[in-house]
């Protein structure tokens, strides 16, 4: 009978030898191909999740989306309740994941960065992760654990279609213990969508009444499951016209204020002025939200000002 003999572990093996080998290259070639510089979260109050074809990390930026919450009008429970849950991690306390839905242009996420622009002084920072990278969700938010800031990791205006599987990967991180044991981070995620995934009819056919009880089938199920993960629902909703015309005011305010050239006389910015002219907007748009009262004030306050400088 024949039997293999194994070398002395003194004596490196062909194997060892190779493998060793193939370290020593792959580090030299990691060392000469691109790479991110590290994010200094003193300098920046958010960053994003860049994926990479040898590596990932996160880049940083100056949040050039900050919203004054006092911008945001005719949310105020919505507003109220997503600082609170803020307010709750800064503190060191237990807070909520928090899925904001809802109709399109509605602030959903102008609240999330107003949150940030009011508590960025305090320690907080923001973590864009886009739909392409959720599958690196854990690997995010491992990264972040250690830092001595807390952290928003914003995954902005999701929805899954039915054979788009990578929506696990987010409930998989929302479900485990990667996120559990992390007390520095939460998820804030905005969508369209009340349940993140396309419903149809026939998702219902499993659904029965039993004992007069409503129990719903597997795909339902699977499909309410992801946002049931979250733990602070936000719904937005379109607005009233009273409401509309509020937010084209403060935008129309806003704008002129921030607008140097801005050479008219008070009287040229009066609300009946304009009044007609933003409900057309509205109506030629579809809908009346504070996107569309912010893309009306621009439309409208430029115009009168390039009138100003070419009578």
């Amino acid at each position: 009978m024949w039997c293999h003999l194994r070398k002395s572990s003194d004596e490196p093996t062909d194997d060892v030898l190779g493998s060793n080998a193939w370290v020593a290259v792959a580090q030299r070639l990691l060392s000469v191909l691109p790479s991110y510089p590290g994010i200094d979260w003193n300098q920046c109050t958010a960053g994003h999740w860049q994926r990479g074809r040898w590596s990932s990390a996160i880049v940083g930026f100056n949040d050039t989306q900050s919203v004054s919450l006092d911008d945001l009008l005719h949310i105020d429970t919505q507003k109220a309740a997503l600082l609170t849950n803020t307010r709750q991690l800064l503190a060191g306390l237990p807070a909520n994941n928090a899925l904001l839905w809802g109709a399109r242009g509605t602030g959903k996420s102008s609240l999330v960065h107003g949150v940030l622009a009011a508590h960025a002084d305090e320690g907080l920072r923001l973590v864009e992760v886009g739909k392409d990278a959720l599958v690196d969700m854990a690997q995010v938010i491992e990264s972040l654990a250690d830092q001595p800031y807390h952290f928003i990791v914003f995954c902005d205006d999701l929805s899954f279609e039915e054979d788009d599987a990578s929506y696990k990967s987010l409930k998989s991180v929302l479900e485990g213990s990667v996120l559990a044991r992390t007390k520095n981070v939460v998820v804030y995620a905005t969508s369209n969508r009340r349940h993140l995934l396309a419903e149809k009819r026939s998702d219902n056919a499993g659904s029965a009444l039993v004992d007069g009880e409503l129990h719903h089938g597997e795909a339902v199920e699977e499909k309410i499951s992801l946002s049931d993960r979250f733990g602070l629902w936000l719904s937005f909703y379109p607005v009233r016209q009273d409401e509309y015309l509020d937010m084209v005011h403060r935008a129309v305010e806003k704008l002129v204020k921030q607008l140097a050239s801005a050479q008219g006389s008070g009287d040229d910015f009066l609300p009946e002025r304009y009044r007609q002219e933003a409900l057309r907007w509205a109506l030629g748009r579809g809908v009346r939200n504070g996107r569309s009262a912010e893309h009306f004030a621009r439309h409208w306050v430029g115009q009168q000002l390039l009138k100003q400088q070419n009578p």
